[in-house]
């Protein structure tokens, strides 16, 4: 980040997907300073999937067709204005389909809701947490969302028991889950490479 900021003039930078975990609005930050770094003469490289940053880009390299064995060729390569508003799309890569709009993922007109029983939050206390309270519905996709330094990942670790809140409490299926036995069936995957 401190390289970031420091203006360097005709450097190289390369990040490897710098949008995880940023907020949308942190997100727009980042960009514009990479929008600024590129104008002061900089070349910027950056591995993301994030659609803000791609259609921010200038120039785009989808690297393909698919993962593993069936990847590490270049499926399309071009100025990513010219391939948005090209009349046809000539492209072999997914990536363009999806960022021209000819693909798109299906929202479900009814989403599944199941009621598996809830996760409990009630006057959690502790960092960034002020008497938060949260009901989590159980069975389901749910995503917690906010701001970088809003509490988030202290609210995950609060769920997991690796962190005990100075004051409320956290209950599974009306249990106080740091009583909770059957771990097997909890998992956490960190955002940090080990």
């Amino acid at each position: 980040a401190s390289q970031l900021g420091s203006k360097l003039v005709g450097a190289l930078y390369v990040l490897d997907e710098p949008t995880i975990g940023l907020h949308s609005r942190d997100s727009d930050r980042l960009i514009k300073t990479l929008k600024d770094l590129r104008d002061l003469g900089n070349t910027i490289i950056v591995v993301e999937h994030d659609e803000d940053t791609i259609f921010a880009s200038d120039y785009i390299i989808d690297i393909g067709p698919g993962a593993g064995v069936h990847g590490g060729e270049i499926v399309e390569s071009g100025w990513v204005e010219d391939l948005l508003t090209a009349k046809k799309n000539t492209s072999k890569s997914i990536t363009v389909e999806y960022l021209r709009g000819e693909k798109a993922i299906e929202i479900p007109e009814k989403r599944r809701i199941q009621d598996k029983g809830w996760l409990r939050v009630r006057n959690a206390n502790i960092f960034n947490l002020k008497k938060l309270s949260t009901d989590v519905p159980l069975g389901n996709l749910v995503v917690l969302t906010g701001v970088s330094g809003s509490g988030k990942s202290t609210l995950l670790k609060c769920i997991l028991g690796l962190l005990r809140p100075q004051k409320g409490s956290i209950e599974l299926f009306g249990k106080d889950i740091r009583k909770f036995k059957d771990w097997s069936k909890i998992g956490f995957v960190s955002q940090k490479a080990n």
